[in-house]
């Protein structure tokens, strides 16, 4: 009898012992899904960016009459899975730069939100230093991770990525002449 009523004592015992942990495991479980979805957007992001920057680097971006929002969506079509927020997310900043060793060159980052009026597109022409620099705001859901990641306040985190590379000499695009 004394057995009989130790088991009924215990019997809840594990389904009380789940309740306490499910919470703060599953809490861990989707943070840890969710750093490692971001780790997989920063490959992709930073891919994208070379692939995309490849395309001024070889003339193909000035032969083609590129701008910001051209370059943008050569950008985001690189991105795959992550291509269908891209436009709205990634800020892009393309500028000749003197030399590799360039210091100070601005941030569009404020207030924790991407000012793209601080940012420009400018490929160079043959043999030009460019630097590509891309952000991304990627919105997070575990509150562990917002909490832990967001340095900006708003529940994003800033992904960046960049890529600077001298010009191939290709031919300058000639502009229009006149028509005979």
């Amino acid at each position: 009898m004394r057995r009989l009523r130790r088991r009924r004592g215990r019997e809840g015992a594990a389904a009380v012992e789940f309740a306490l942990i499910a919470i703060p495991f599953f809490a861990m479980i989707f943070s840890i899904l969710e750093l490692g979805l971001i780790f997989v957007l920063d490959s992709v992001l930073e891919t994208a960016t070379m692939e995309s920057g490849r395309l001024i680097r070889t003339g193909q971006a000035q032969a083609q009459g590129f701008d910001k929002a051209r370059f943008k969506t050569e950008l985001c079509n690189r991105m795959g899975l992550f291509a269908s927020d891209c436009t709205d997310r990634a800020t892009i900043d393309v500028q000749v730069i003197p030399q590799f060793a360039v210091r100070n060159l601005g941030n569009p980052i404020i207030n924790g939100t991407a000012n793209p009026n601080l940012t420009a597109y400018n490929g160079g022409g043959p043999n030009s230093l460019v630097l590509v620099r891309v952000w991304y705001a990627h919105p997070l859901i575990t509150p562990f991770l917002t909490q832990s990641v967001s340095r900006m306040g708003n529940g994003k985190v800033f992904l960046t990525t960049a890529t600077a590379f001298r010009n191939e000499a290709f031919p300058s695009p000639s502009p229009p002449g006149p028509s005979s």
